[in-house]
């Protein structure tokens, strides 16, 4: 069975409450919290972009697997954030990580289901034989006009997963995996604009909504499963509140859903928040767990994932180098005119 043999993330320390965010423009906090359900998000440090995170959350991949990153066979790094527009992020992180030479590689791009989309393509070499290994990665320093509500959730951060098919080392098999995709431009930056422009409300039910609930269905319902199936469920998170909106939907419980709600504590790191929500999961999960998992792209698509773990995650656990929990704890409050600075809004 294809599956993950290895994960690892990286959360900057930084962190930038609404407080600040809402004292600056004069903005009432608590409405703010209430509507988002998020306290504070992960801000880059002044040298971080998101090849920097991608190569971070690699390199405790490859530490955590204990894979020698010169057989890992093809490694795609999704981002709405890459510093280059012509120059790969993938190579960079590639050589960073000592991956020699002879590999697939390519930058992918689909609002924040870029990486889950790495992931598939990885599966598809895998199931040909092509390679031994392949790497996903998800990664964002997510961008934000000054006094736009996303300035507001907006974070960072990497999420890397390692993809392979042999037996001793599979810690979360994939049973099955599908796609929803439509033309529905919710959220879109041209070519040359610093910043996204977004259709606010209706970001939710025609989008997310609408994408991730038809994935999830057709999903369960091709593989005879229902919520009660599932241990735990894993979701994009552009807010505290979408994600906890569409599990209730679905029939999930609070308790399935709870352990991979990061967003409260680092934000939407865009491209890396489902995968670093899954990487939480799989931080606690037990043998024979089964994780449902959508990811949410704008533009707009959900990529449904199902995860059967299996008995060599217990082994994994216990070599882990670092936990989301540990970067989620790890921080270093900051204030309005120093995040402006870190992300370089201000000279």
């Amino acid at each position: 069975m294809i599956g993950i043999v290895g994960y690892g993330v990286y959360v900057p320390k930084f962190r930038l409450r609404l407080e600040e965010v809402a004292a600056t423009w004069k903005k009432q906090v608590e409405e703010m919290k209430r509507g988002l359900q998020v306290s504070q998000k992960a801000v880059p440090a002044v040298d971080e972009d998101s090849a920097t995170l991608a190569t971070e959350a690699g390199f405790r991949a490859l530490q955590n697997s204990r894979v020698d990153a010169a057989k890992i066979g093809s490694i795609y790094v999704g981002s709405e954030s890459h510093p280059y527009a012509v120059n790969p992020t993938s190579t960079i992180v590639a050589d960073m990580l000592g991956m020699g030479h002879n590999y697939f590689a390519a930058d992918l791009e689909f609002a924040c289901k870029a990486g889950t989309a790495g992931v598939q393509i990885a599966m598809g070499l895998l199931s040909a034989g092509k390679i031994s290994y392949g790497m996903a990665i998800g990664s964002d320093t997510a961008q934000s006009r000054p006094h736009d509500i996303l300035e507001y959730t907006a974070g960072c951060g990497a999420g890397c997963f390692i993809l392979g098919n042999k037996s001793t080392e599979v810690i979360a098999g994939i049973v099955d995996t599908s796609s929803y995709s439509s033309n529905t431009p919710d959220f879109w930056r041209r070519d040359g604009v610093r910043y996204p422009s977004h259709f606010g409300r209706f970001t939710g039910e025609p989008a997310y909504f609408a994408h991730v609930l038809a994935e999830s269905q057709a999903l369960m319902a091709k593989n005879k499963l229902s919520p009660k199936d599932f241990t735990y469920c894993v979701f994009h998170m552009p807010n505290g509140k979408f994600p906890k909106t569409i599990a209730k939907k679905l029939g999930f419980t609070p308790e399935q859903l709870a352990p991979s709600l990061v967003v409260e504590k680092i934000g939407n790191p865009y491209s890396a928040s489902s995968l670093i929500g899954l990487a939480a999961v799989l931080d606690i999960a037990k043998p024979g767990d089964k994780i449902f998992f959508a990811s949410y792209g704008s533009g707009a698509g959900s990529d449904g994932f199902i995860f059967e773990v299996t008995k060599n995650i217990t082994k994994y656990q216990k070599h882990l180098s670092q936990k989301v929990a540990d970067h989620i704890s790890d921080t270093e409050q900051i204030n309005y005119l120093t995040y402006m600075q870190q992300t370089h809004k201000l000279g």
